[in-house]
């Protein structure tokens, strides 16, 4: 089969590589589609728990064409949805019941194969049926699983006052689902205008423009609108200069959420007084497990839209040119790969 390739981090080619083998609790996907993240990115630089040599892709829908002996209630040609995250169930954290914690955790797509190839194995309790989804709906399952999981960590309360930094697709939709939640504003700022209109659309109540080269004009805009500051602000962008700029805009006792991917050896300033005097809480959101089900109750129920979001298809043997719109290109929201 046809598949990406990497050797080592920033190595990589597509090439035809050894068909999988499924055992009897797995099936066999072929794959459609592929959506590529920012967290390919960090990958392809050998960051984010990444393995090598490794089939990239976490973002994966297909259609079965062959299932496990032991395998019930999947047939050959269910259209799938899959579940990336594979779990130990016998180290110090999976018997705390904390599976996200699980000191084997085992990724397809980071450190192990994944998507980004014409066929991919999957455990049977990882596969999900997409009666009522397009593809191209589906391909949202992964990220909206994680922003289930965020959703749950931050723990929005009705009537609260909410900022977050960023509109990546994750970004919106987690705006969406605080929004869904009971927030009783939610305000979105970033540097691009056109994702700004989109998210205010689906989701934000208003939606500030940043100033990349003088962070002091959208400072201003957002404490004019709210002087007393939010109960919850979030950083979706991974970007350590807004990073750390976060407390200034909280309220007392509000909580500060890492939620987009930062590099690895990336550091912040912050002061501890103002965590102190403030009773600051920083939450951080790491990746989901056991979300899948409510991600796909989401966007079946239109709770989220992705209908927009999908901006740039590449073939498999783009994948160097997705790869590249998303690191370094404008313009784009969800870039997927068609297989």
């Amino acid at each position: 089969m046809k598949a990406v390739l990497y050797e080592s981090p920033l190595t990589f080619s597509v090439k035809n590589v050894q068909n999988p083998v499924i055992k009897s609790q797995q099936v066999l996907i072929k794959v459609k589609t592929c959506g590529v993240c920012r967290t390919d990115i960090h990958i392809h630089h050998g960051e984010f728990i990444a393995g090598f040599p490794l089939v990239p892709g976490h973002e994966f829908v297909g259609e079965v064409v062959q299932v496990g002996e032991n395998v019930k209630g999947i047939t050959i040609g269910d259209r799938v949805a899959c579940d990336n995250t594979v779990l130990c169930g016998h180290c110090y954290y999976c018997k705390r019941n904390e599976p996200l914690y699980c000191e084997n955790f085992y990724s397809l797509g980071v450190n192990g194969p994944g998507g980004f190839s014409e066929y991919v194995v999957v455990n049977h309790d990882k596969v999900f049926q997409i009666r009522n989804l397009s593809y191209d709906q589906a391909v949202f399952a992964e990220p909206t699983a994680c922003a289930v999981h965020g959703l749950d960590v931050i723990d929005v309360k009705p009537g609260d006052d909410v900022l977050m930094f960023g509109t990546g697709p994750t970004g919106i939709i987690l705006a969406q689902l605080l929004k869904n939640a009971g927030a009783g504003n939610v305000v979105v700022s970033a540097s691009d205008s056109k994702k700004l209109a989109l998210v205010k659309e689906l989701a934000a109540d208003h939606v500030v423009q940043m100033e990349r080269s003088n962070y002091s004009k959208h400072e201003q805009e957002i404490n004019n609108l709210f002087p007393k500051g939010f109960d919850i602000v979030i950083d979706a962008t991974g970007a350590k200069e807004v990073i750390q700029h976060l407390p200034q805009f909280c309220k007392n006792g509000a909580k500060v959420v890492i939620y987009g991917v930062a590099a690895q050896k990336d550091t912040i300033q912050l002061s501890p007084y103002e965590i102190f005097q403030k009773e600051l809480k920083i939450i951080g959101s790491f990746a989901q497990t056991h979300c899948f089900d409510r991600a796909l109750k989401f966007i079946e129920n239109g709770v989220v839209s992705t209908q927009k979001l999908i901006t740039h298809r590449y073939s498999l043997d783009e994948f160097e040119r997705a790869l590249y719109q998303v690191e370094t290109g404008k313009g784009h929201i969800k870039v997927v790969i068609d297989i």
